[in-house]
């Protein structure tokens, strides 16, 4: 078995795509309207990050979800960038618009992580490795 991609649900797929753009570096794969709701797929390396509308999830899941709120406490999952410099990678997310949640902070085994938290209100972790 091999991990295939991370799939996001979101209010407006556009919008957050563009931030990742601007505040990770990363490039679009795929935009597509699929007419009842956007799909898009960003280049991460080997594993796929994928955004779709709030609409299918509605539809995906009828009995109800609980969606990211940017109001509200991170839900219990996190994705992560590796990159060599955390420190400027931090501030250009939140040059970008990204909540401050845990500035760069070097960890007792020497590994740097800092925590933001990106317009949807998803817990994103810099790491450098």
């Amino acid at each position: 078995m091999k991990f295939g991609y991370t799939v996001i649900w979101v209010d407006d797929v556009v919008k957050t795509v563009e931030f990742y753009e601007k505040a990770f570096g990363l490039v679009r794969r795929t935009l597509v309207d699929k007419g009842h709701f956007i799909w898009a797929e960003i280049e991460t390396g080997n594993t796929t990050l994928a955004f779709s509308s709030s609409s299918e999830a509605h539809k995906l899941f009828p009995s109800g979800f609980h969606p990211n709120e940017a109001t509200q406490p991170p839900t219990l999952i996190q994705i992560s960038f590796i990159t060599p410099d955390v420190g400027s990678a931090y501030m250009r997310a939140i040059g970008a618009g990204a909540k401050t949640l845990d500035a760069p902070k070097t960890q007792p085994g020497g590994q740097t992580i800092a925590r933001v938290r990106d317009l949807n209100g998803v817990l994103v972790s810099l790491v450098n490795v």
